[in-house]
């Protein structure tokens, strides 16, 4: 009987391997040449491979998410198999399946006690049944239950062909059976999920540190964000040369005046807060197919703890203060937030965050969004450059303070144009920034 192997081709000049990441035909399935038999990804793309011959397919070797390097044998086909004797033979399968129910009602009564009897099957419902492992758990007419109770000795404890024989030679459970039609649908669920990478610790060398509760909150947090929300970033370079000259300038008598420090952040906050009231739609959360327009602006600071967990202290009705009781309101959060001495209605209730990731030296970030807010912005690190400016006479080279925005936003309720507007009135502000009445 002449059966071909079908070997994984190559790709391409520099493509040594290839993950095979979905099998579209199974074992006992008929294939046409050059029909698509599989799936494979490669470090630059997803393809599909034909068949390069006509048959029945009488083996898979290789198995879904493994790594296989260009010319090994992925299957095996029968090509003197054909579409015809395969047609007859789903049809003698498909009457010993309507046959089958009739035969169990009639051992049922017999075998009813000795199942009862029966000790439980460990199974692990998480455990990875390839197309193999299920055609042969049909012929088998094994349950679902029984095969995941069998160990596997593949990798990640998959289930292998030899691991199956092995089980059929010592079945325990002869009686402790299901519909052979039950094990297909279900066992093919688990391939669904991302297998999870091996962590390589050193005993007497790497250490564990459990996450507190705190920690594990972001986590989620952070998980659920990026479930949740379709993120996209923008990013706007400022410059903010007359800011931080003017800041530079009147920082001593402001404080002299209100006894606040004033940094960087109460001048973000208030650029903030006027681009929101700008752009209200910036100010939204999303409840199912609603969209919530928040009439206050309330804005979070992502603020880091000694810890090094993070924390969100939230300046309410900002668009409402004046820039001495934003300094006087930032301060306070800031310093509680490090003493551990912030209230409970002092982190709740923010419907637009800032980040000011330029305080730890960088250059721009990819914030995540805060739920339920429709976007979050951070602020990169203040730095002195050679520009080319517009001067008395024509372009001039200067040396100003520039500075990246970058502006997260959920693309289910904002779009381009509102998020490119929004960040682009920030900088505005930013800018030419009022000084009016500042003291």
């Amino acid at each position: 009987m002449p059966i071909i192997e079908f070997k994984m081709p190559k790709m391409g000049e520099s493509i040594s391997e290839a993950t095979v990441i979905n099998w579209l035909k199974e074992v006992g399935d008929y294939v046409d040449a050059e029909e698509t038999i599989v799936e494979v990804a490669t470090d630059k793309v997803d393809s599909e491979v034909q068949s390069n011959i006509s048959g029945v397919i009488t083996e898979i070797l290789v198995q879904k998410d493994e790594v296989v390097a260009v010319g090994t044998v992925l299957a095996r086909i029968d090509q003197s198999a054909s579409g015809d004797n395969l047609a007859k033979a789903k049809k003698t399968e498909a009457k010993v399946e309507k046959d089958a129910p009739k035969q169990a009602v009639k051992s049922n009564a017999s075998t009813q006690e000795v199942v009862q009897n029966a000790a439980p099957l460990k199974s692990n419902p998480e455990a990875f049944l390839s197309p193999l492992i299920i055609s042969i758990a049909q012929k088998e007419n094994l349950s679902l239950e029984e095969v995941q109770s069998i160990e596997g000795t593949g990798a990640e404890g998959r289930i292998r062909k030899s691991d199956v024989f092995n089980y059929l030679k010592n079945r325990k459970y002869p009686l402790q059976r299901l519909q052979v039609a039950a094990v297909a649908p279900q066992a093919t669920s688990p391939a669904l999920s991302y297998p999870k990478p091996v962590i390589n610790f050193v005993e007497g060398k790497d250490s564990i540190v459990e996450m507190d509760r705190m920690r594990s909150m972001i986590a989620d947090h952070m998980v659920y964000s990026k479930h949740t929300s379709p993120h996209v970033t923008a990013y706007m370079e400022v410059d903010v040369t007359d800011l931080v000259n003017w800041r530079n300038s009147i920082k001593n008598d402001f404080q002299a005046k209100h006894n606040q420090k004033l940094t960087f952040t109460p001048l973000f906050v208030d650029a903030v807060a006027k681009a929101i009231n700008d752009f209200p739609l910036i100010n939204t959360s999303v409840d199912g197919k609603k969209i919530i327009v928040h009439k206050d602006i309330n804005v979070g600071m992502a603020t880091a703890l000694p810890t090094g967990n993070l924390i969100v202290p939230v300046v309410h009705n900002a668009n409402t203060k004046t820039l001495a009781e934003l300094a006087a309101t930032v301060n306070h959060l800031a310093e509680s937030s490090r003493t551990n001495k912030l209230k409970p209605d002092e982190v709740k209730g923010s419907t637009f965050t800032i980040s000011n990731v330029g305080t730890f030296g960088s250059l721009m970030g990819t914030p995540i969004i805060n739920q339920p807010e429709a976007a979050i912005l951070a602020f990169g690190i203040i730095k002195k450059r050679p520009e080319v400016i517009q001067g008395k006479n024509g372009d001039e080279i200067a040396i100003r303070s520039m500075m990246f925005l970058s502006l997260s936003f959920d693309h289910r309720i904002v779009d381009g144009f509102l998020g490119g507007s929004f960040l682009r009135r920030v900088g505005d502000y930013l800018e030419k920034f009022d000084t009016t009445n500042a003291l």
